[in-house]
């Protein structure tokens, strides 16, 4: 089927709008004209002037297409690359002997010897997630009295309390009634700064026992891991320039850089 005649007029106006500076489909839709017609007809032969209007147009519209597939492609990386880690781990944790209490006790001592508190036993933190590994490994490890366990929330103006303490009561599975008073901090409302979720969340268990033995634990593992290490032997190394009778701070500062450099490679 034969499709529209345009007569030498159609082409000649066709012509003078794109002289004009207009696109193929400006003037398409102004004459009805598809853009691969206008190809045909003009594309190889018509030298269109480009004011920097247009050109600058054009680009703001090619930077933004390519920002957009730019943005596509690195998504589909991120996917992939995460799908990839996802099941490297998955393969590793079958190998795992997560049904070995003294491999939750350790991951409990590392996590308390990192962020709990080191004058009695508190956890705090505003990670939900975190907060429920502790607490869940605590119970596991420990046959701990529930009854003495105790919740502090530390919130701002903009949290609601009563929201506030039932997500964190479900999360833990701690009653209601086992919550300390709320804290409200008091803070600027014209001051621009981060919101978090649902404020911070302290875990306290009265038990000196526990909390002396996850941190020896944490701190005996720390050092065993740690002890065939460069930067281990670099501190100690130093350490023992700096209490040689007599030595200079030239001396510590040489032996400092030369163990710095040994241990980095340089």
């Amino acid at each position: 089927m034969r499709g529209k005649f345009y007569t030498q007029k159609d082409k000649e106006r066709v012509k003078q709008l794109l002289v004009n500076g207009e696109s193929y489909s400006e003037v398409g839709k102004h004459l009805g004209v598809p853009k691969s017609t206008i190809s045909t007809w003009f594309g190889k032969t018509l030298k269109r002037p480009i004011d920097k209007r247009t050109r600058r147009k054009h680009f703001d519209r090619i930077h933004k297409l390519a920002s957009i597939a730019l943005k596509k492609k690195w998504e589909r990386k991120r996917k992939e690359e995460a799908r990839l880690i996802k099941m490297k781990i998955e393969k590793e944790l079958a190998s795992y002997p997560l049904e070995n209490m003294s491999v939750y006790k350790s991951l409990l001592a590392m996590l308390y010897w990192a962020e709990g508190d080191k004058a009695k036993l508190k956890f705090a933190n505003t990670d939900p997630n975190l907060a429920k590994l502790y607490l869940t490994l605590l119970r596991k490890c420990y046959n701990i009295d529930e009854t003495k366990l105790k919740i502090g929330l530390y919130v701002h103006y903009y949290h609601s309390i009563k929201k506030v303490k039932n997500f964190w009561s479900k999360v833990l599975n701690v009653s209601l009634v086992q919550f300390n008073k709320i804290y409200i901090k008091k803070r600027s409302k014209t001051k621009r700064f981060r919101k978090n979720f649902a404020g911070i969340c302290f875990i306290y268990y009265g038990d000196s026992n526990i909390r002396k033995e996850l941190l020896e634990l944490g701190s005996a593992l720390q050092k065993i891991i740690i002890k065939n290490a460069p930067v281990a032997q670099w501190i100690e190394r130093l350490a023992a320039d700096q209490k040689v009778a007599g030595s200079t701070p030239a001396r510590r500062t040489n032996t400092s850089i030369l163990y710095r450099g040994k241990f980095f490679g340089l």
